[in-house]
């Protein structure tokens, strides 16, 4: 098997060797050079051609994010992990990393860590994110399911159905469109009940994917909740950084909060975000349970807590990331009556989360990122008119 190329970018001389020392040390992983500023990581790109570059955020001369967006110029495709501390200033400048074109992101130990600790943070969280970026779990072969993938004609709106009996792939074959507007399916091909809520679960590639589906998508008469696996700090700037596109308040969820129709809710970075029926409203809570799929805040309990309170009324949305966060959220929601739609592999930055769905045959349906906006909107207008702070009818 060939090794994985890395490139390690970073001013700090014992960070640099600690990085270097952990990812060698993996039988899959080579590092083929390091770089103590982004001056002299773009100057080498094209002889070491690495598989993927580490990137740390701050430095001097030439720091974290403008050499990102130097090296996206002419390296659109290379895969770029930020690598920075868990402080307030450098959160800001990890999202704007994020928006700018990074695959993902590691926190560096606190300066309280050891040695040890830290070898084993970059040992369980850089390198397995390396491997996830660079060899995605794929859907075993002869895998068959039936799932709709919607596609939106750009020109008129109409929404075209794909044949849905084929191989799950990570890459969606070219199949014959069928012509005319697809009915609003809900779960088990029943048409679909007022939607009430909706709830998404996002990871690896999410900030950009979140960016691009609230700039797109015209408010709504439902709350929106979004667990993003990040850390605190983090998620109180990626709300503030999604309410300057998005047409509908966004705002990072704070505990007793009475839940508001066409308000967007982000779980706060280390806690659980849950919706609970406070004397008959939908209310937000946060807890510090134990986190689940090594996540908090964890999308199988956000998902958990919507299928009790909104019942068939809920859609559940996963979209990319890694790992198999919100599968078991999803068995929730159908077990409810509920809709479940993923995004699909090709605009997903990792296929584990939406995939592992897949897999599970959990999908009513596979949604490319720029068609997701259109296709919630399609599937609120049943429910328009409702007011979505009421509780499940069914």
């Amino acid at each position: 098997m060939t090794k994985l190329r890395v490139l390690v970018v970073d001013d700090s001389v014992v960070m640099r060797r600690l990085v270097g020392e952990v990812l060698s040390a993996d039988p899959e992983i080579v590092v083929v050079g390091t770089a103590s500023s982004g001056k002299v990581a773009l100057s080498r790109l094209s002889q070491l051609a690495p598989d993927l570059v580490v990137l740390d955020v701050e430095m001097p001369d030439l720091d974290g994010l403008a050499t990102l967006a130097a090296l996206r110029k002419t390296h659109q495709k290379l895969p770029v992990i930020m690598f920075t501390a868990a402080t307030r200033r450098a959160a800001a400048a990890m999202i704007e990393a994020l928006m700018l074109g990074a695959n993902d992101y590691v926190t560096k130990p606190d300066g309280i860590a050891t040695l040890d600790q830290t070898r084993e943070r970059i040992r369980t969280t850089l390198v397995t994110k390396i491997k996830n970026l660079l060899r995605p779990a794929t859907v075993p072969s002869g895998t068959t399911t039936r799932i709709p993938r919607i596609d939106v004609r750009p020109q008129t709106g109409a929404i075209a159905a794909i044949d849905a009996t084929r191989p799950v792939t990570t890459s969606i074959p070219k199949v014959r469109l069928k012509t005319g507007l697809l009915p609003n399916l809900g779960s088990h091909g029943a048409r679909a009940r007022t939607i009430r809520a909706i709830a998404i679960g996002v990871s690896t590639g999410g900030p950009l994917a979140l960016e691009r589906l609230f700039a797109e998508l015209h408010t709504l008469s439902v709350p929106i909740f979004v667990v993003q696996h990040m850390p605190p700090v983090f998620t109180a700037m990626l709300a503030q950084r999604l309410a300057k596109v998005a047409r509908m308040p966004v705002v990072e969820a704070v505990p007793g909060t009475r839940v508001e129709p066409g308000c967007i809710y982000i779980a706060p970075g280390d806690r659980h975000m849950v919706v609970v029926n406070e004397d008959g409203v939908p209310t937000v809570r946060c807890t510090q349970d134990p986190p689940e799929n090594s996540c908090r805040p964890a999308v199988d309990v956000l998902f958990r807590s919507v299928a009790t309170i909104y019942g068939s009324e809920i859609l559940a949305v996963v979209m990319t990331g890694m790992g198999q966060d919100g599968l078991r959220g999803c068995e929730h929601v159908r077990d409810h009556g509920g809709t479940v739609i993923v995004q699909d592999a090709a605009t997903s930055v990792v296929w584990g989360m939406p995939g592992a769905v897949v897999r599970a045959g959990l999908a009513d349906a596979i949604v490319p990122l720029p068609q997701l906006a259109l296709e919630l909107e399609r599937r609120c207008d049943n429910g328009a008119a409702h007011v979505a702070t009421g509780m499940s009818r069914g």
